[in-house]
C-alpha cells in the first residue's frame, strides 16, 4: 500500500478545511473529515472556529492510521490484496467508518474471493455509491482495474 498516494487521494475526496465546520449530516468536523470527539480540545467550539494546519495534520495522520487498522480487520488477508483494492477499502473505511463498511457483506465477500467485477457491482448497489458522487465512481474504476 502506498500510504502517501492514498493519503493524497483521501484528502482530495474529503477536502481539507482549516476550521470547525458542519459536515453534510450536521456534525461538527474539522480538517480532513475529522469528526470532533468529546475528548478533542475543539469540542464545543462553534462552526467557523479556525484550526491550524499542524492540528489538522495531527488529526489526519491519527485518523488515517485508525482507518487502515479498521480496514485490515474487515478483510483477513488484507496485506495480500492488490494495492488498488487496499486503497479502495481504506478510502471507504475513512468515509464510512469500519462499522458501516462491515455492513457491505456481499462486497466484502467478493474481496475475500478476489471477484473484482462483482465487487464493483456490489459497491454500486448501495446508498453510499449514490451519495458520494464522483468518489464512488473513481473507487469503482480502481476496483475494475485490479
Amino acid at each position: 500500500m502506498n500510504r502517501e498516494v492514498l493519503k493524497e487521494q483521501i484528502k482530495r475526496h474529503e477536502g481539507e478545511v482549516l476550521e470547525v465546520y458542519e459536515d453534510s449530516l450536521g456534525y461538527l468536523t474539522l480538517g480532513v473529515g475529522h469528526l470532533i470527539q468529546k475528548s478533542d480540545p475543539e469540542h464545543g467550539k462553534p462552526a467557523g472556529t479556525p484550526v491550524s494546519q499542524e492540528v489538522v495534520d495531527m488529526y489526519y495522520n491519527d485518523d488515517f492510521d485508525k482507518h487502515v487498522i479498521e480496514a485490515k480487520h474487515l478483510v483477513s488477508d488484507f496485506d495480500t490484496l492488490p494495492e488498488n483494492i487496499q486503497h479502495v477499502l481504506v478510502n471507504m473505511t475513512f468515509n464510512l467508518g469500519g462499522t458501516r463498511l462491515s455492513g457491505f457483506r456481499r462486497m466484502l465477500g467478493c474481496v475475500e474471493r478476489r471477484e473484482w467485477k462483482e465487487m464493483a457491482v456490489e459497491m454500486e448497489d448501495s446508498r453510499w455509491f449514490r451519495q458520494v458522487g464522483r468518489r464512488s465512481k473513481e473507487l469503482q474504476e480502481m476496483v475494475l482495474g485490479a
